[in-house]
């Protein structure tokens, strides 16, 4: 694996791969690397000839300088992990390297009612500074396609949307959530849970299939209603419960509507606060 942290380097490396007419696989992170992480690599080694993952915790998306600083960052460990399901290529870079000074990033972009729901209600700015460093890290990188989980399926619908406005012939594909054994969505954030809010977390994803198993009996506004009631325990303090149409991201009425019905739910466990989703209507 080759280590890059100099824009100017990384993309000399990949010009010249592209001249060779390797296809180029892109997997963004914040580092902090688990399984889910590494499945999205994994998928990109197998339709691609060389993988970029980045590793950079970017400032412009916390909307608190307290999460910024207590976000795991674990570079030797993350290398490890890299090296051992052979990533080709890592990028690591400084922040003035992704924010160079007298380089206007800022993206002047409408998202519409994407960014307005779910996560936008609750972390105001944050999907425009999730925008602006995905597009400046694809500026960067210049790859054939990009590898986003499921899981900030928000996130994801909106990174589609960013592509689709600035014409973009990167290729976004969507691969699937990675869970533990008892069915919590991987995270760089579950190491914060305590081990006791680690047991409890599981009721978020059991309450996601609850919800599925009751499409055919009940409306989207019933069983919002039921999964809030569901997920406030002691302990947990559910943000929004949300049955959305899964391309629009808006609440819907009823599931004959739309053919693609997703739900999404922030919880927070303690003081983690942790995400997840489910088709309910693929």
């Amino acid at each position: 694996m080759i280590l890059f942290k100099k824009v100017h380097q990384l993309q000399t490396y990949i010009k010249q791969l592209k001249e060779d007419k390797k296809s180029i696989g892109f997997v963004p992170t914040m580092g902090a690397l688990h399984n889910g992480h590494l499945s999205l690599i994994e998928k990109a080694k197998a339709e691609n000839n060389y993988v970029v993952c980045s590793i950079f915790v970017n400032p412009t998306q916390f909307n608190e300088v307290s999460d910024l600083e207590k976000y795991p960052r674990t570079a030797g460990k993350d290398i490890k992990l890299l090296t051992s399901i052979g990533t080709e290529i890592l990028f690591m870079p400084p922040a003035k390297e992704v924010y160079p000074e007298g380089l206007d990033t800022t993206l002047k972009l409408d998202f519409g009612n994407l960014a307005d729901v779910m996560e936008g209600e609750f972390r105001s700015g944050h999907f425009d500074g999730m925008a602006q460093v995905v597009n400046r890290l694809l500026n960067i990188v210049q790859p054939h396609n990009l590898y986003m989980g499921q899981k900030d399926f928000q996130q994801l619908t909106i990174v589609r949307s960013m592509l689709k406005q600035l014409n973009s012939d990167v290729n976004l594909v969507m691969c699937p959530i990675i869970r533990e054994e008892d069915g919590l969505a991987m995270s760089s954030r579950n190491v914060r849970l305590t081990a006791e809010n680690r047991k409890l977390s599981v009721k978020l994803n059991q309450t996601l299939k609850r919800a599925k198993s009751m499409i055919n009996e009940k409306n989207p506004s019933k069983i919002k209603a039921w999964a809030m009631k569901e997920l406030s325990i002691p302990e947990f303090k559910p943000e929004y419960f949300q049955i959305v149409d899964g391309i629009t991201l808006q609440p819907i009425d009823d599931f004959e509507g739309t053919d693609f019905a997703v739900a999404c739910t922030a919880v927070w466990v303690g003081e983690v606060r942790l995400i997840d989703n489910l088709v309910l209507k693929p």
